[in-house]
């Protein structure tokens, strides 16, 4: 049995994988802090958990709604650049958190990164997170860093809106060779690696990877080849192919993709080297999901920054 903490906290309960993390901590009984930038917005847990601002701009009273907090699980990031919501922005205020973290007494910090950081990335989502890395790792806080490829479950956005333009368009382009490649994770299995890397003492370091490596190309077939498709897949540079999804995204009125994610993608920067330890495997989620997934367009936009 673990003891029992006072109480956790957790960035992003109402997002990706902070939901899964806080329904976990939730089912074993443990009281959850939740921190977020839209305290205002309704989430599945209602009266559950406790929600407070992030107050950033106020690191003092972030550190005192982290009073009595035995591990705080951070998720906050933005995917790219929007208005105010700036990678650089981001980087500054997860280290004013990481500060009010050990000014509380936290006594373990689990931190989602990414697989593959770099301090000399010229991506600013792979450099903003090793230098997120370092910060913590020459911290005195307890911690665990968590290095996920691409996460993939029910609210997730890459191989929904993969799937949901398969369902309506007759061509899908994929960028460049397609022959780069990538390991997703189940969000569960993700949530997991995150409690049970809380539950540790040990400083850790761990890559969250899925047990299946597709190639881009090889990723597209089989979710095309799931839910029924006939679009006909085509191969385009790689600018192309990111100024095509520009137009895609004024009709859906979101970001559909990124240079930087698809440099990323493209540099085989979401595989891990160490053994898997994700269990669920993308193509039996596929199959079991099919009637379903990519039926309606995930939007990062709506989901973070519209009300």
């Amino acid at each position: 049995m673990m003891s029992q903490p006072v109480k956790h906290a957790v960035t992003g309960t109402s997002g990706y994988t902070g939901k899964y993390i806080t329904r976990l901590l939730l089912d074993r009984g443990i009281h959850v802090v939740s921190l977020t930038g839209h305290p205002e917005r309704p989430h599945e847990f209602g009266d559950r958990l406790q929600t407070v601002s992030f107050n950033f701009e106020k690191p003092q009273l972030l550190a005192e709604s982290l009073q009595g907090v035995h591990t705080l699980y951070n998720t906050y990031w933005v995917r790219f650049d929007y208005g105010q919501n700036t990678y650089r922005q981001a980087v500054e205020n997860t280290k004013i958190l990481f500060a009010a973290a050990r000014q509380a007494g936290v006594q373990r910090l689990v931190h989602v990164s990414i697989s593959n950081p770099s301090l000399d990335s010229p991506l600013p989502y792979f450099q903003g997170k090793a230098e997120l890395e370092k910060t913590l790792i020459d911290s005195e806080l307890s911690y665990a860093i968590i290095r996920p490829t691409v996460i993939f479950g029910k609210e997730d956005i890459l191989i929904n809106n993969i799937a949901y333009l398969l369902r309506r368009l007759p061509i899908f382009a994929i960028p460049g060779s397609g022959q780069y490649r990538l390991q997703p994770i189940y969000v569960e299995d993700m949530a997991r690696l995150c409690f049970q890397a809380g539950l540790e003492k040990n400083n850790l370091l761990i890559d969250a990877a899925g047990p299946e490596i597709f190639t881009f190309s090889e990723l597209v077939r089989l979710i095309r080849q799931c839910i029924r498709s006939q679009a006909l897949l085509v191969h385009l540079a790689p600018t192309i192919a990111f100024w095509l999804s520009r137009v895609i995204g004024l009709l859906v009125r979101d970001v559909v993709l990124t240079k930087e994610e698809v440099l990323g993608l493209m540099d085989n920067l979401l595989i891990s080297n160490q053994p898997p330890n994700g269990t669920v495997k993308l193509s039996d989620w596929l199959l079991e999901n099919r009637d379903w997934v990519g039926s309606c367009y995930a939007s990062e936009l709506s989901r973070h920054y519209r009300k």
